[in-house]
């Protein structure tokens, strides 16, 4: 790791990496089943801020990891965020039309091959963590992450929260579950992949931390963003009658609530000096997002 790089060409250097290392597992286009492969390759590669990876690569290279054990851990986090995008987006889920500035995956090759893209995404994030050396660790933390104790658990809440008048410590265990739990394990599949030891509470405050920033800013997007500028729907939230932090806390209230998590992740960070710049300019990036 080059300290003096901007992390602009940093993070631009490592989501093109990751775009290839995936490109590189990802069936090729012309490999029956066409349509199926087409699918899994649109969801994927099409774009999208690759914040899951870098969280990987900035925790790995704190904890001296090899480049080729990062990319291997960095691909599946990306795959199964992916895949948790084509599900969500389904009719029987949260029914969206446009992801990442394009017809969401259902739209383009219809409800079946978007449910089969998703299952064959997922499935492939864990082979490609399988195949790396000492990859029991990884995998575990990876289901856990998107079993029904993380991201599908957090979706069925979020689904049962539509139309309710949820608490914010509701809203919060939600968010932590659908988004930081992936999140999180982003964070720690980075440090396991590394020689040096890294203090694992520490990187899961902030993990948690970075992770519930995502998702506050995000709800604070939907009511002030546009469908050209966020790539996917605008006003959804509100639409669905779905609690967010906007709707319980105000916009300014949401707005202190992101910078507050800003703090907390860079005081999360202190103890690791320098070696965290990265881990503490993707949370202020998350932060200061405007798509």
């Amino acid at each position: 790791m080059n300290p003096d790089v901007e992390f602009a060409v940093w993070s631009g250097e490592r989501a093109q990496r990751v775009v290839a290392v995936m490109e590189q597992h990802l069936p090729a286009i012309d490999e029956p089943p066409l349509a199926l492969h087409a699918a899994m390759r649109y969801a994927a590669l099409g774009g999208g801020k690759r914040i899951r990876a870098l969280l990987t690569y900035a925790s790995g290279e704190l904890a001296g990891a090899d480049g080729d054990r990062l990319d291997a851990a960095a691909a599946a986090v990306e795959l199964i965020h992916a895949y948790s995008l084509v599900h969500d987006d389904l009719p029987c889920m949260d029914d969206d039309v446009l992801r990442r500035g394009k017809p969401t995956v259902h739209i383009a090759f219809g409800e079946a091959t978007a449910l089969l893209a998703g299952d064959a995404l997922q499935c492939l994030a864990f082979e490609i963590v399988a195949r790396a050396p000492d990859a029991a660790p990884r995998i575990a933390l990876l289901a856990n992450a998107a079993g029904s104790r993380g991201m599908a658990g957090g979706q069925a809440l979020d689904l049962q929260a539509v139309g309710s008048a949820s608490k914010l410590e509701e809203v919060e265990h939600m968010h932590r579950l659908k988004t930081g739990a992936l999140i999180r394990a982003a964070v720690r599949l980075g440090a396991t992949c590394g020689r040096k030891a890294c203090d694992g509470d520490a990187l899961d405050r902030y993990a948690a931390a970075v992770g519930l920033a995502f998702q506050v800013v995000d709800d604070v997007l939907d009511v002030e963003g546009t469908a050209q500028s966020l790539g996917k729907t605008a006003g959804k939230d509100a639409a669905q009658q779905k609690p967010t932090y906007v709707s319980l806390l105000g916009i300014e209230g949401a707005r202190q609530r992101i910078e507050a998590l800003r703090k907390q992740a860079h005081a999360d960070l202190v103890d690791f000096g320098s070696a965290a710049r990265r881990l503490r300019e993707i949370a202020d990036w998350i932060a200061l997002r405007s798509n």
